[in-house]
């Protein structure tokens, strides 16, 4: 429910000379209008929602000191605002003695209008020295300074309701709709196995759960401590309440619930995750095969050379894919979940493995296959300049090509034996070019 604004400041000039019967007479019915803004802003703090819900609510911590005080605000604004109507009633009193007023009732009402003339008694019990400053029995205004008192109890009685009544507004709302979210979310990841003590996505529910339990108690007990007052705001109400527990709770939700959602995909498509699995682990155990059997035939084919070791196959890793369809086979999603990520990629690391092994461990045959297609190469780029039949390059070919083609080779000799051929090629190419023109048919 809406509240009036503060009251309207009073306006009068201060006790001097005697009022004339119009200055009097536009003085009371300023005051009269002042008086129904008054009564219209009480009455409506009287009725504001978030007032009657901190007169039901079991308060506690600063909500519950500060509501202590606004409730001796409100009533003694209610004491205040009765002076106020007396001193009111009594000049309107006074005026309507006579119609033309003689000089006696002119001070009277110029006493009651613009002197000290409102005294407000404390007999009840004396308000908090914070609210009216340092108790006393009663006090004396003007109506100037009553309408001022009024406005500063006033607006910090409202700021105080109206804070309370938007953090209740704001947040047990939010928290009942996360909660609900929460339930669903606990219903789909009991359904998927995903437990208190058995996975971590289930310990984090828990977590959420009683955060979300205790908010909403602390919400309601103690609006004020969720209250964020904003920076330079004099306006009742001014600021936001602080939703910074509830932003974290939500966000945990949502990483859970991002969790549960992969779980429910390793449901959908585990069998075919399974068996993309054992093909890539089959491939890499027939790359090692073939890297041990090639290992075996370059230290046959070739001498001098060092040949890494090539591992066995990938045991470990087979068990544990053993394992993940166990998994599958009794429905335990959230253990198959995680193992499944770590196997798929573990598995493609075996077989980049298994490649490597294989392509070291054939690197010597590369080289001496790429030294026998370079002899080749030579030998048919001399028959083209027809100098196939020269008794060095003969000599030095049949020399090269005994020791690339016989086991075991040794790579570093044939490596020598092919450049020596190649420089004996090179030099026959360069005097045949110096020598004359070349036959081109």
């Amino acid at each position: 429910m809406g509240v009036a604004g503060p009251f309207p400041g009073y306006a009068g000039r201060p006790p001097g000379p005697v009022m004339d019967r119009d200055e009097a007479d536009r003085a009371l019915a300023r005051l009269g209008a002042e008086h129904e803004a008054i009564e219209t802003s009480l009455l409506a703090l009287q009725d504001h929602a978030g007032r009657r819900l901190l007169e039901g609510a079991d308060l506690t911590g600063v909500t519950k000191e500060r509501w202590a005080s606004t409730e001796q605000s409100i009533t003694l604004l209610w004491g205040y605002f009765d002076a106020y109507a007396g001193a009111l009633a009594e000049a309107r009193a006074v005026r309507a003695g006579r119609r033309h007023p003689n000089r006696d009732d002119m001070v009277v009402l110029t006493e009651l209008l613009r002197g000290q003339g409102v005294t407000v008694a404390h007999a009840a019990g004396l308000p908090d020295p914070s609210v009216t400053g340092p108790a006393k029995l009663s006090e004396r205004f003007t109506l100037e300074e009553l309408v001022a008192r009024m406005n500063d109890l006033y607006a910090r009685s409202l700021d105080m309701v109206v804070a309370s009544d938007s953090v209740w507004s704001a947040l047990p709302a939010r928290i009942d709709l996360l909660a609900a979210e929460l339930h669903r979310t606990r219903s789909l990841a009991h359904s998927v196995g995903v437990r208190p003590g058995e996975h971590p996505a289930g310990d984090d529910l828990e977590a959420i759960t009683h955060e979300l339990t205790t908010l909403r108690v602390q919400v309601i007990s103690d609006p004020l401590a969720f209250w964020l007052s904003g920076p330079g705001s004099s306006a009742p109400g001014g600021g936001r309440p602080d939703t910074t527990r509830y932003d974290r709770a939500a966000r945990a939700l949502d990483d859970v619930r991002r969790e549960i959602e992969a779980v429910l995909a390793v449901r959908q498509d585990a069998e075919q995750r399974l068996v993309h699995l054992r093909d890539v682990l089959s491939r890499a155990d027939r790359t090692l095969t073939e890297a041990r059997s090639a290992r075996g035939e370059v230290l046959a084919k070739i001498a001098a050379t060092e040949v890494p070791a090539v591992s066995g196959p990938a045991t470990a890793l087979q068990e544990r894919l053993a394992a993940a369809s166990e998994y599958r086979r009794h429905a335990q999603w959230h253990r198959l979940s995680p193992l499944l990520e770590t196997l798929e990629r573990e598995a493609e690391e075996e077989l980049l493995r298994a490649r490597e092994s294989l392509t070291a461990v054939t690197a010597p045959l590369a080289v001496r296959a790429e030294l026998r297609g370079r002899l080749d190469a030579y030998k048919a780029k001399v028959a083209r300049h027809r100098m196939a039949e020269d008794p060095l390059l003969i000599e030095r070919y049949d020399a090269a090509r005994r020791m690339l083609w016989s086991a075991p080779c040794d790579l570093r000799v044939a490596t020598q034996a092919v450049l020596r051929y190649q420089e004996a090629a090179a030099e026959l190419l360069s005097q045949r070019r110096t020598s004359g023109p070349e036959d081109r048919r």
